[in-house]
């Protein structure tokens, strides 16, 4: 992965445009000066509490606390790693980049890197035009239209056709300029095993490109048109781009579609990943076969917090639902299970049965314990007390991770009426088994990477402010998945004001240094608001610079405060309105203080608070006169 230099990052930061960049994705109205509002695009909300301010370029939410700059908000919405959303930000904003000075053997490998990648992408384009515009693809297109896939997703896919001669695709990488040693390399072509003459590695197949989250072709699986070839899929070779256990089918198209929804659809092959998103489901993905593997799973929980299992409901795919399971289960990653009838897949329910039908399997989607437990007690043996008692030792692994819950004890009823026994008994029978399992699936657990964050369903986004640094992300590492948004705690009154009055030092900045001068810390009523103060002390004039790359707390505040204060216009009364307030809550917690046992004068302090209530009063009236 490409190490940019700080200047190409801070040329790209410039060129930023927030309200183009955020008004494609979200319908803003000018409130005020450099202020923008409009809808959320991280929560369902009716009113506008979404803020962009474009002279700061920085965005919050007052609904769900999200909030940052151009660059999280492209990671958010996009799916991408900080690397991923600065060269998207380049490319949209016409920025070259520059890589930080590499060791020459670096600089060759990522060079030869590239340079296969610019291989792979010239072979999509090949292949799809090959599909639509050749006389000999006409079978393809007669395939994927019986199985009812239409031309423009097809090409947003970007589904292709390999010729069945021997060479097209050398040929036509040789007059790129591209060498035989290129293509093999790629995983484009093969050399026969005696006289090492090299050839084209797909021919006469559907070819389905498989790229990573940012769209970047690595490889491809191929299925077969005619009856005779073997394998009916064949996938690319693996090599030093490809590794088929780490691929998505459709990553790249579904990405932020499941970010957004917080959920993922993973389906087996690519035409069930393409009718889904025919069928409005544009948050589905393949893993291409029944196997999953823990870097598929990993690369799913990049997606969102969810994963939907549309699986073939046969055999091999219910057991593909387990391993995936056992992969996941220590990840804190959400696995449900689509209830797909017995002998059918998606793209075929959405052929026969339309849209909805599929949509409502999937709001069906069940949790995998229950979908565990109801297909182990759908193979017990229930005829015999032995049958039985092989059956709640079976349970015990689906029943250990569960909590007391209403879930668990749902579960445990439905146990108990399958297996007509007493709930009591069978509840304490699965506890016993639970408590067990542990012990008994360690030694055949396979080991486990660590965790994926994890959320309620329909979140997939990092509660509000900046990423960590100032541009989201430690340099050239992918950030992983957003975690869920928390909702935004409560904040008291007294907060609200202290919050009020450090927004309008920024909005103020004249005054606003004087009034930061005249205030203590004990204005203040949380440690973080204290922080704030001290921090605006210093950096007024730019307020989310200068915070510590693991201070998510202050830069989450910092861009709150940045953006309420470039909204409306406000008046040096107002701020000298809100420095009254913080001295009369002083005032009344020092009072409360007193009360409890503290030391002091109530009445003193009585005495004090009317003088400053007045001025008070003195001051909103002058504040009115001002707005006027």
């Amino acid at each position: 992965m490409p190490r940019y230099t700080d200047d190409s990052k801070d040329r790209v930061r410039d060129a930023i445009d927030m309200v183009d960049l955020v008004g494609s994705r979200v319908e803003l109205r000018r409130s005020g000066g450099s202020s923008f509002s409009g809808l959320c695009p991280f929560h369902d909300e009716r009113s506008p509490s979404f803020s962009v301010d474009s002279a700061k370029k920085l965005y919050h939410c007052f609904g769900c606390g999200e909030g940052g700059d151009g660059f999280t908000f492209v990671q958010k919405l996009e799916g991408l790693d900080f690397v991923g959303s600065l060269e998207y930000l380049a490319d949209r904003y016409k920025v070259p980049l520059e890589v930080v000075e590499e060791d020459p053997r670096a600089a060759e490998k990522r060079m030869r890197r590239e340079r296969l990648l610019e291989l792979l992408e010239r072979a999509t384009t090949f292949y799809v035009r090959t599909l639509w515009e050749a006389d000999e693809a006409a079978p393809a297109r007669e395939y994927l239209a019986e199985r009812g896939l239409d031309e423009g997703l097809l090409r947003e896919f970007r589904v292709g056709y390999a010729p069945s001669a021997w060479d097209r695709l050398l040929l036509a990488g040789r007059k790129a300029g591209f060498s035989n040693h290129d293509l093999y390399d790629a995983g484009l072509a093969q050399r026969k095993g005696g006289d090492g003459q090299i050839y084209d590695r797909f021919r006469r197949r559907i070819m389905f490109p498989l790229a990573d989250r940012r769209g970047r072709v690595l490889g491809f699986g191929a299925r077969a048109l005619g009856s005779d070839q073997q394998p009916k899929y064949l996938n690319t070779s693996e090599n030093e781009l490809f590794v088929k256990g780490r691929q998505l089918f459709g990553a790249d198209v579904a990405r932020a579609h499941a970010a957004k929804a917080g959920a993922t659809i993973v389906a087996e092959g690519y035409t069930d990943v393409i009718a889904l998103h025919q069928a409005g489901m544009r948050n589905a993905v393949g893993i291409m076969g029944t196997a999953m593997t823990a870097e598929q799973v990993e690369a799913l929980g990049g997606l969102a917090p969810r994963v939907l299992l549309a699986l073939d409901a046969d055999g091999a795919g219910q057991e593909a639902m387990l391993r995936a399971e056992r992969v996941a289960r220590q990840r804190s990653l959400d696995l449900r299970v689509v209830p797909l009838p017995p002998g059918s897949d998606p793209a075929d329910l959405v052929r026969a049965e339309g849209a909805k039908a599929v949509a409502d399997l999937v709001d069906a989607a069940m949790p995998f314990a229950q979908f565990s437990v109801q297909r182990e007690v759908a193979k017990a043996d229930l005829s015999s007390a032995e049958g039985k008692d092989q059956l709640i030792d079976r349970l015990g692994p689906v029943f250990a991770p569960l909590p007391q819950s209403v879930m668990r004890q749902e579960l445990t009823h439905y146990v108990a009426d399958r297996l007509d026994l007493p709930e009591a008994m069978v509840a304490d029978l699965l506890a016993r088994s639970a408590a067990r399992a542990p012990a008994r699936e360690s030694s055949s657990a396979p080991p486990r990477a660590g965790a994926v964050a994890a959320g309620p369903r329909g979140a997939g986004f990092a509660s509000g402010g900046m990423a960590s640094g100032p541009y989201g992300g430690e340099e050239g590492l992918p950030m992983g998945p957003p975690p869920p948004p928390e909702p935004p705690r409560a904040v008291s009154r007294s907060e609200r004001i202290e919050r009020t009055f450090l927004a309008l030092c920024i909005a103020l900045p004249t005054h606003g240094h004087e009034a930061l001068d005249r205030v203590t810390d004990d204005y203040f009523s949380t440690a973080l608001n204290v922080r704030a103060l001290h921090h605006l002390r210093i950096h007024l004039a730019s307020p989310t610079d200068g915070i510590a790359e693991d201070d998510a707390e202050l830069s989450r505040l910092m861009t709150e405060l940045a953006v309420r204060a470039s909204r409306g216009a406000p008046k040096r009364e107002t701020l000298h309105v809100e420095e009254l307030q913080l001295e009369l809550a002083r005032i009344d917690r020092a009072i409360a203080a007193v009360r409890a046992g503290g030391e002091g004068s109530i009445g003193d302090l009585a005495a004090k608070r009317g003088r400053v209530k007045a001025e008070l009063d003195a001051g909103m009236d002058s504040a009115m006169e001002a707005s006027s």
